[in-house]
């Protein structure tokens, strides 16, 4: 389902946290939409969609009638979503214009350093939801803020004052 996009359209990637709040995503869901606006339908929004926030941006690029290209980590990687999280993912990716799929059988650190990497090719912009903390590892949110930074790629850091994330996912977030 790989297909050309516009040329000279803004990109904008997101990076961020899949283990936020329920009352966290709906900030953070407010926040992003408010920062996307102005780009209307012109804007292409770059996202891995994963759960939490990537799938929020991937959402507010749709609603706000932009295009989506999907970055996917590995071949296997919807496999090791939750059931909900994979319903998601589904009709986000059935929506995307554009899907880059890495050429890893499974998502391990290498594959999400490397989603990181092509997602952040070419954006004019990041918006990390991301609490400022560390990295855990590899492909993390942390370390894509680092990436867009030496690049001098533009980084938006988003996290509502009361955000909070949930127990630790497993996967770099």
């Amino acid at each position: 389902m790989t297909t050309g996009l516009p040329t000279g359209c803004p990109r904008v990637a997101v990076t961020g946290h899949r283990d936020l709040t329920e009352r966290t995503a709906r900030l953070v869901s407010s926040a992003i939409h408010e920062a996307l606006e102005p780009y209307g339908p012109d804007l292409v929004g770059v996202s891995c969609l994963a759960p939490g926030a990537d799938q929020i941006f991937a959402r507010a690029v749709l609603g706000l009638g932009g295009r989506l290209h999907a970055v996917v980590a590995a071949n296997g990687y919807r496999a090791t979503l939750p059931p909900d999280a994979r319903r998601a993912y589904d009709a986000l990716l059935s929506r995307a214009e554009r899907v880059d799929t890495l050429p890893f059988d499974l998502p391990i650190p290498a594959s999400y350093a490397a989603a990181n990497e092509l997602m952040l090719r070419g954006a004019d912009r990041l918006i990390a939801v991301w609490d400022g903390r560390p990295a855990h590892g590899r492909g993390g949110t942390a370390e894509a803020v680092e990436q867009a930074r030496r690049r001098a790629i533009r980084v938006e850091v988003m996290w509502p004052r009361g955000a909070l994330r949930r127990a630790a996912a497993g996967a770099p977030c």
